[in-house]
């Protein structure tokens, strides 16, 4: 396995920048997801890695070795595409073994190469059935051994549940982390559904416009997001303008088209902000007064969504809308509602 470091790379097709100025460390081992909306650099980005692309400007970097000017063969770096691209007329074995035939590995250690992912993938026991007497989840798992196989330095996954249903998709979440954590791998993930980077991903580059908008963990992404764009586009927020004007103690106090909140957060140096707020940080309470040092608004009830484990409200309080996801679910709203938060839970943002 290698670590993988990238400095200043660019790539332009013609007078389009596809990316720009992409700093970026990769610790061997690492499950490291590259997320953003279509159209963003991702998969440029993952190509480049694999040596598919050549960057524009820029030097890409396997443990110390340059392999910027090396192709994907001599780099030893593998990639996963959406489509398995499995041959249907050989055995789960020969297609696990295609790259070692092709690097002339001894066949007697092919078959033990075979044995040995084939277990790790779970799969030992259908070696021998053909790829149209599998079921996606399988055929992943079989794409994801013959990666495997040749015991790359780099393993590379371009949206690799895509074509399975909802259901699959969840359940192969954890056990691509479980097969790339247990071999140890280099591992970098090109997704644009959230969940799934949160789920499984050590971290987390959010990409906007070919350029990298935040790099963390998916906690640190998610509750300490620093722009409107990345709470944005991880999971699902409030967004709300408002103006500092004042501070009591630690606790700023923000004027809103809600109404007055506080936040305990670290301000930026404009006096214009957005706030984000996750609406399963936020409590209905029936009660006719705010709990101790919490936020508390109230707003007319206008739309109520059952989620089977949850509920989501949207209230609309001085016009602007909230959501609050109520768990255990809420089947009967009354037209209006309180919505309580506490003010550590508001994260303050500079733009």
């Amino acid at each position: 396995m290698a670590s993988v470091r990238l400095e200043q790379i660019a790539k332009n097709f013609g007078t389009t920048a596809a990316l720009s100025d992409i700093q970026l460390e990769i610790p061997s081992g690492e499950l490291f997801f590259l997320l953003g909306p279509s159209g963003c650099g991702k998969s440029t980005l993952l190509r480049l890695i694999a040596g598919l692309l050549e960057p524009t400007h820029g030097r890409i970097f396997f443990n110390d070795r340059d392999v910027t000017a090396l192709g994907t063969e001599r780099r030893n770096a593998v990639m996963c595409f959406q489509s398995y691209a499995l041959w249907p007329h050989m055995s789960v074995a020969d297609n696990v073994a295609f790259g070692l035939n092709v690097r002339h590995i001894p066949q007697d250690r092919q078959r033990q190469r075979v044995e040995e992912v084939l277990r790790l993938v779970q799969m030992q026991d259908l070696a021998q059935r053909k790829p149209n007497q599998l079921s996606g989840g399988q055929q992943q798992r079989v794409a994801l051994a013959r990666a495997l196989a040749v015991e790359p330095d780099c393993l590379l996954l371009d949206e690799p549940l895509s074509n399975l249903d909802a259901k699959l998709r969840h359940d192969m979440r954890s056990e691509i982390r479980r097969i790339c954590k247990t071999a140890g791998l280099t591992t970098i993930y090109v997704t644009h559904d959230q969940k799934e980077a949160l789920s499984i991903a050590d971290r987390i580059a959010v990409l906007k416009e070919g350029r990298i908008a935040q790099i963390g963990s998916p906690a640190d992404l998610y509750h300490r997001p620093k722009s409107r764009f990345v709470a944005d586009f991880i999971g699902n927020t409030n967004l709300i303008d408002g103006r500092v004007v004042g501070r009591e103690n630690e606790t700023a106090l923000i004027q809103t088209p809600a109404g007055l909140i506080r936040a305990t957060a670290e301000l930026p140096a404009s006096e214009n902000v957005t706030l984000s707020i996750r609406p399963e940080q936020m409590r209905l309470n029936v009660a006719a007064t705010a709990s101790n040092g919490t936020n508390r608004l109230v707003g007319k009830t206008v739309e109520s969504t059952f989620l089977g484990e949850s509920s989501e409200h949207v209230l609309m309080v001085n016009g602007q809308r909230l959501k609050v996801v109520s768990s255990p679910p809420l089947t009967d709203p009354a037209q209006e509602m309180a919505v309580e938060f506490d003010p550590r839970d508001v994260v303050v943002l500079g733009e």
